[in-house]
Parts: structure tokens; C-alpha cells; sequence
């Protein structure tokens, strides 16, 4: 006999729901993290279907309300990322202007861009003059103006089968 899984039907963001609450998290890359329906496990191993009214990407602190009113955390996996450093702020302008022209995620620092590791990015950002480093960071990319309603993100929500087993976070 198998048991219906738990259901996560609505996502509070970060600050908006009892964190001190949450019964476990559930850790995933940036381009796992624009959903709708899918089977996931959580870091602990628990099962769960997410099952929204529509696609929208999960951020590092949001909060997934089961139905039976149990929380589960969302976590931004550790990934590689490209950052790239400058202390001047016309210069970091520029080069979130050449990011944005290439419809890339980007997460805006004070003194720096971060991208998902790419070499043809981190080629272009060192053409502009940037610091390039490549590191492993949690990648949270600004939502976009058109985040409540429209992602211009290439993942989609219909790449995958939406209920086959989730992607499943690295210790």
C-alpha cells in the first residue's frame, strides 16, 4: 500500500513564513528551482509533491506550506559561478549592461556580478576589465521585472516530466 505524498500548494517568500517552523529544506540548483509540479525529495529524504497554480522560481529562504500545515525550507544548492569584480561603479554597470544583453541570470553584489560558470562570460567580463574568479556559492540571480507573472529564464517548467522524481540536492 502506498501513501499519498505530502503536498506543498503555495510558496511564502523569505521573511513571510515561520522559518523557525520549517520540518526540513530542500536544496536546489538555480536551473531546478523554476517549478510547478514535481515530485522532490528533501534533504532529509522526504518525499513531497509541489503542486502550484502556476510556474514560478523558488529563492533561497522561501517557504513551501504543506497542506497538512507543515513548512519546508527552500535552499540555494552551492554551484559554480563565475564572479566578476570591480570597485568602480560606472564599470559594474557596464558589465551587468553586456550580462543583460546576453537575457543572462545574473546576481548583483555591491562590487561585483556573479553568473553561472560559463567561459565565453568569464572571457567577455575579463575583456571588460573585470576580476574574474571562479567559485562555488549558493547562485541567487535577481528575479527579474517580470518575476510575478513572466521569468525570461531559459529553464521551463515543461522541460521535464513534472512528476518524475525531483532533482535530488548533494549533501
Amino acid at each position: 500500500m502506498t501513501s499519498e505524498l505530502p503536498r506543498a500548494t503555495r510558496v511564502v517568500e523569505s521573511g513571510g513564513w515561520p522559518a523557525d517552523a520549517a520540518v526540513a529544506s530542500l536544496t536546489l540548483v538555480y536551473a531546478d528551482r523554476h517549478l510547478r509540479r514535481r515530485r522532490l525529495k528533501a534533504d532529509d529524504g522526504t518525499r513531497l509533491l509541489l503542486d502550484l497554480p502556476r510556474a514560478r522560481l523558488l529563492a533561497e529562504g522561501d517557504g513551501l506550506a504543506l497542506e497538512d500545515g507543515r513548512w519546508i525550507a527552500v535552499r540555494a544548492a552551492v554551484e559554480p559561478v563565475v564572479e566578476a569584480r570591480t570597485g568602480d561603479p560606472q564599470a559594474l554597470a557596464r558589465l551587468a549592461w553586456h550580462v543583460g544583453n546576453r537575457h543572462t541570470a545574473c546576481q548583483i553584489l555591491p562590487n561585483a556580478l556573479r553568473v553561472l560558470d560559463d567561459s565565453v562570460l568569464a572571457d567577455m567580463l575579463a575583456g571588460q576589465g573585470a576580476e574574474v574568479v571562479h567559485i562555488r556559492v549558493p547562485f541567487t540571480p535577481e528575479p527579474g521585472a517580470y518575476a510575478h507573472g513572466h521569468s525570461h529564464s531559459h529553464v521551463r517548467a515543461n522541460d521535464v516530466d513534472p512528476l518524475a522524481d525531483g532533482p535530488e540536492a548533494a549533501p
